[in-house]
């Protein structure tokens, strides 16, 4: 199994940036403005990435699987490209200094292949979103996200 992991620092109480992974208004602002469904544990959330002109990107439907108040957020890959389906995605936060880190994983996926070269980096510039939707009020979420290759 082969995993995608990246930490990042946002100057912010863990509790505000808890609220923006785990509400659909949260993750409206810094990874697709394209979000429904459920947040509780057991639910189900789509996220649709489009173009600015509206094209279809593409889509993912995680099932909450795990939520622990300000410490940590897990989902399940239940729906999207074949290398997604059956990944888990893991958000590990602590308080550090005058920092929440944010310890991110993309993991179990099958095996390294070009596309997990794609999300990691993909990942990375989300992640930067997070932190200015934190930090500042207005992320970078999809379709205003920044393009990194052909893929997008």
């Amino acid at each position: 199994m082969v995993d995608i992991i990246h930490r990042i620092g946002i100057k912010a109480p863990v509790a505000q940036v808890y609220n923006a992974l785990t509400s659909l208004e949260g993750l409206a602002h810094w990874w697709t403005e394209e979000v429904k469904g459920e947040t509780q544990v057991g639910g189900q959330i789509e996220f649709s990435f489009r173009t600015k002109a509206g094209e279809l990107l593409g889509r993912v439907v995680m099932e909450v699987q795990e939520l622990n108040d300000n410490k940590n957020v897990r989902w399940r890959c239940t729906e999207g490209p074949d290398e997604w389906v059956g990944t888990d995605i893991t958000f590990q936060l602590s308080k550090q200094d005058n920092q929440t880190i944010v310890i991110f994983g993309h993991r179990n996926w099958r095996e390294a292949v070009e596309g997990t070269a794609h999300c990691s980096m993909k990942w990375a510039t989300f992640l930067l979103s997070l932190r200015e939707y934190v930090e500042t009020g207005t992320g970078k979420p999809s379709p205003y996200d920044l393009k990194i290759d052909n893929w997008n």
